[in-house]
């Protein structure tokens, strides 16, 4: 760009989630902004293939479901076809319309976008390795995202694929074998079942969902148990050896070694942060275990450097990345916004059924020695849940036994996503299960459920 050699006040490293969000809103505060992705559009791993292109294809999966059991809502057809491809074509377009609506976002709020691989030249400017251009800067807002980890296996892109691979992959897989049963697995576990591939989910952990309470995560194995999915726990993946025809991969389980034969094997088993060849060790960034250190307002050890986002700390989620963006960019505006709470950050999971969780599981409230009481309430006892025959799972609610505190909010159900946010606001503004109990919840709603927990915590449930 003719920009190249002007002086901004902030040049941000990362057009992802976490780096589009704080250029708008340094834009936003009258700074001059850059924005540099070494990608072809922005929107980052969240936008092009990861959160958006697989929300699109769990909904695909969601109507396959309603038409391969239209019986019981008293419809019925001959000679159903599925056309996976479209299913493809369809969420490629989705993410189509939402990088160009971000790229549009950019021009709106006068941000300068290069399209260019950076590196840290001085705290205070920046290389573009492509081109040879560098940018001087006040601040730099360093957002570049996080990587599917392969632990050293070769991802062939055919018969050894990551998440990137899998939104876009020609045919379904007959049988395919998904490392890692944390939120990425589970999601593809859920679109391939239903396409009809066998599944495998192979975890080292205890359970599935690993970061979730105990009890969720059991009723989501339960519930995948019945719906066809095997579940291998505590098992570790020895080797893979991928051929023509398929790919053999050998596992240590509690009960042995083990050879497992698929189609296809996803690596689902996690992500790491994107700091090497940021040229952070030439002006002296603090990293921990390849994360970026920083503070609560996102400030890294070296004055005008700012780190947000999966390059930072876990949670890896696009929403925590974003506020950071806001954070930081607010912060370099001269402004003193409050720092992120991690309490505070919604954990959701869009498989079927859908999980979803903020602040504290009950096994960590207890570990950190509060004396807690719980409420829990089935959907089974919901008239929305019955009406719409969604009504496997429920709420559960981990409350501080003397004050009533919400330490956190554990939902298995239809449309945890969307509920687990009452229980947010209400954490937020410091309510306690008394206020969401004197909330009227509409009926007849699936919220109701969270009314009816929020009573059951002393026993006052009035549904069941």
């Amino acid at each position: 760009m003719s920009n190249a050699n002007k002086t901004y006040d902030v040049v941000i490293i990362g057009g992802g989630p976490g780096g589009y969000v704080a250029a708008i809103r340094a834009g936003q505060l009258g700074l001059h902004v850059a924005l540099v992705e070494k990608e072809s559009t922005l929107g980052g791993v969240c936008l092009n293939w990861g959160c958006i292109p697989t929300k699109a294809l769990l909904k695909n999966a969601e109507v396959l479901a309603y038409m391969q059991d239209a019986a019981r809502w008293g419809i019925a057809f001959d000679n159903l076809r599925v056309d996976w491809g479209a299913a493809i074509s369809r969420s490629r377009q989705v993410v189509k319309r939402l990088t160009t609506g971000v790229a549009s976002l950019m021009k709106k709020n006068k941000v300068d976008v290069y399209s260019d691989e950076a590196e840290l030249d001085t705290a205070t400017s920046i290389l573009l390795k492509k081109s040879g251009q560098k940018l001087s800067t006040k601040n730099i807002i360093i957002a570049t995202g996080s990587s599917a980890n392969t632990f050293g296996f070769a991802v062939d892109g055919k018969r050894v694929i990551t998440s990137n691979e899998a939104v876009v992959i020609k045919d379904v897989p007959k049988r395919i074998l998904i490392m890692g049963a944390g939120a990425v697995g589970t999601e593809f576990a859920s679109i391939f079942r239903t396409y009809g591939s066998d599944v495998t989910l192979i975890e080292m952990l205890g359970h599935i969902l690993p970061p979730e309470d105990d009890e969720i995560a059991d009723l989501l194995a339960k519930e995948f148990t019945r719906q066809g999915v095997k579940l291998l726990m505590s098992t570790k993946v020895e080797s893979i050896t991928p051929s023509d025809t398929g790919v053999t991969v050998q596992v240590t389980a509690p009960d042995g070694a083990k050879t497992l034969e698929g189609d296809v094997i996803l690596l689902a088993a996690g992500r790491s942060p994107n700091s090497k060849g940021l040229g952070l060790e030439k002006v002296g960034v603090k990293v921990e275990r390849g994360f970026i250190v920083s503070d609560g307002q996102q400030r890294t050890n070296v004055p005008g450097i700012y780190a947000i986002g999966d390059v930072t700390k876990p949670p890896l989620l696009a929403h925590k990345a974003m506020r950071e963006g806001e954070i930081a960019a607010e912060v370099i505006a001269g402004r003193s916004p409050k720092p992120l709470d991690i309490n505070l950050i919604p954990h959701p999971t869009y498989c079927t059924p859908q999980v979803a969780s903020i602040g504290l599981t009950e096994q960590q409230a207890k570990a950190q020695g509060f004396k807690i009481k719980i409420g829990r309430f089935p959907y089974r006892a919901i008239g929305k849940a019955l009406a719409i025959n969604e009504y496997e799972g429920q709420v559960k609610l981990v409350i501080e036994e003397q004050y009533g505190e919400i330490l956190g909010a554990h939902i298995i159900g239809p449309d945890a996503t969307e509920g687990i946010h009452e229980i947010g606001l209400a954490k937020s503004a410091e309510l306690t299960t008394a206020e969401v109990s004197q909330a009227i919840h509409a009926h007849p709603t699936l919220a109701e459920a969270m009314g009816e927990a929020a009573l059951a915590v002393d026993g006052h449930a009035i549904h069941i």
